[in-house]
């Protein structure tokens, strides 16, 4: 049986059945003789506004870090990325096909209500459900719940999703083949409870500070759009005894600079990870206490509308992407420890040992001449120059990337580049739709597997704008997800990252890290968590 703190290291092991047990603080670890500020309020930047903290809506980061202290899945994470339990106190598997969760009898929603596993299973069910439209429903597939692929597609009702509750306090989840990292996978945002009376009471209102109800360790009590979100103390939250802070509030600020002044003056307790890349420099010389920068389990690419011509041919796309010189990126433009990215797949992911692709060893010299052949080739020149547009959401960084990068192409390839910027709901949107032709994209990991960033580009899934629909690429794809032995797994996500790189449906840039400004007074930030899967509820503000 699986109990208390369970690392990710077990949770990969192939055909794990039994886990040992241990004990772990589940809440704010206070550390003995810590004197704690008498207001216990934390300011944080979130990047910009949040499109929706509905869990079965949201696609983007900004609206995780917001829902996970809003809502509480079966698992958490501690501050190292280990996996520990949430509203499940305990789980076993005999076979990582079948799964039984006993939650905690005293988790409750923040109107009272208990919290029960048929929560989980409407839920689940919703989020799977076509008529949800959610943008993660391949999410739920890639669990290989049983049933959820062909409900997704509308086939199958979502009430043949392989979850049951046995009774209030035990769910059991069939998969249709083993998958032994699943419990990891459960939490993620999508597999979130809703409360059932008040989302079909309220529809898409039910997200309304004066609707919202929610099982996490904090409630919505203001949200005030484009200015702030401001969040209190769930008193019903089964833990709340051990959670400190009484209010968090997040910050849309989408400008680095402001932020980072908004910092400086007090304002904020932790910005955004993103620092001006030009003030960075200064604040580590200058606040050297206050400036964190950490490995991140994200990467930064472009992608190419590979069903939008010329983008549907290969040579174009190894041209634009041989041409980008990953270094002036990573050591001129941001120079915070960034690495020039040649995977998808971020090589701090748990497992993940690749060998560069041919193109990353070469020099950027020999880059840029195989580039210009590969143009030519298809048909591009001086007298008929490449001209395409490049779609990026509103920062400063991503505009700072674009334009390097667009004079970059004019300068080695003759390229003309129109660059085009969008708010983040309608970059979403314009992405989903296929409406582009090249874009900035970057994905952070939803668990710490190679399969949670190489199952996105899988011809179905179309989140965060992909559209390559490559059938060999989804078949080695299919074939790790069904194998129960993790050396084959691995071998085959190097085989998926071989054919991307061949085929080069994405230009992968750069594998972030996280550099923020942060407060010495704040205490319990996971900084060594690799998915920056951070809860307020493990938060305290120290006494100056």
């Amino acid at each position: 049986m699986y109990k208390n703190k369970i690392t990710q290291a077990l949770l990969l092991g192939a055909g794990l059945a039994v886990a040992a047990t241990s004990t772990v603080t589940l809440a704010a670890d206070v550390p003995a003789g810590t004197k704690l500020a008498e207001k216990q309020e934390l300011v944080r930047g979130n990047g910009t506004e949040v499109a929706t903290i509905d869990p079965h809506k949201s696609q983007g980061v900004p609206e995780s870090h917001v829902i996970r202290d809003l809502l509480e899945g079966l698992v958490n994470q501690d501050a190292d990325g280990n996996t520990i339990p949430g509203v499940a106190e305990s789980w076993e598997t005999a076979d990582n096909k079948t799964f039984t969760f006993h939650l905690r009898k005293d988790a409750k929603w923040s109107n009272g209500d208990p919290v029960t596993a048929e929560d989980f299973v409407y839920s689940w069910q919703r989020a799977v459900d076509p008529v949800t439209a959610s943008p993660y429903a391949w999410y739920m597939e890639y669990t290989k719940m049983k049933n959820a692929k062909e409900i997704v597609a509308g086939e199958k009702d979502k009430s043949t999703l392989g979850v049951k509750a046995v009774d209030d306090h035990t769910l059991v989840v069939e998969l249709d083949t083993a998958v032994p990292y699943f419990v990891m996978m459960t939490g993620h945002t999508t597999v979130k409870p809703v409360h059932k009376a008040t989302v079909e009471k309220f529809g898409d209102q039910w997200t309304k500070p004066e609707n919202f109800v929610g099982n996490g360790a904090f409630v919505v009590d203001r949200w005030v759009l484009n200015e702030r979100m401001v969040l209190k103390r769930n008193e019903q939250y089964w833990d709340n005894k051990n959670t400190v802070l009484n209010q968090v509030t997040f910050l849309p600020i989408e400008n680095q600079v402001a932020e980072m002044n908004r910092f400086l003056s007090g304002e904020l307790d932790f910005s955004s990870s993103a620092l001006p890349v030009e003030h960075f420099k200064r604040l580590k010389t200058e606040y050297p206490e206050s400036v964190s920068v950490e490995g991140s389990l994200c990467t930064y690419y472009y992608s190419f509308n590979t069903k939008k011509k010329p983008f549907d041919d290969v040579r174009v796309r190894k041209a634009i992407s041989y041409a980008i010189d990953r270094s002036i990126v990573t050591d001129a433009i941001l120079a915070q420890g960034q690495k020039p990215a040649y995977f998808l797949t971020p090589e701090i992911t748990a497992g993940f040992n690749p060998e560069l692709p041919e193109f990353a060893k070469m020099s950027q010299k020999e880059r840029n001449a195989e580039a210009a052949r590969l143009l030519e080739e298809a048909g591009f020149g001086k007298d008929n120059p490449l001209e395409f547009s490049l779609l990026y959401n509103t920062n400063e960084n991503h505009k700072k990337i674009a334009v390097a990068l667009g004079s970059m192409w004019k300068k080695s390839l003759g390229l003309k580049v129109t660059l085009e910027n969008q708010e983040w709901k309608t970059y979403l949107s314009t992405k989903d739709q296929g409406d582009f032709e090249v874009s900035r994209a970057g994905w952070c990991g939803d668990y710490n597997e190679a399969s949670s960033f190489l199952t996105l580009m899988v011809s179905k899934n179309t989140t965060a704008g992909q559209h390559w629909g490559n059938k060999e690429y989804d078949a080695i794809i299919e074939k790790a997800l069904n194998s129960t032995s993790e050396a084959e797994r691995t071998a085959l996500y190097m085989q998926a990252e071989e054919l991307i790189a061949k085929e080069m449906p994405i230009a992968p840039i750069y594998q972030y890290v996280r550099a923020r400004l942060l407060s010495p007074q704040v205490g319990g930030f996971p900084s060594n968590n690799a998915e920056e899967k951070i809860y307020s509820k493990d938060l305290y503000i120290k006494a100056q």
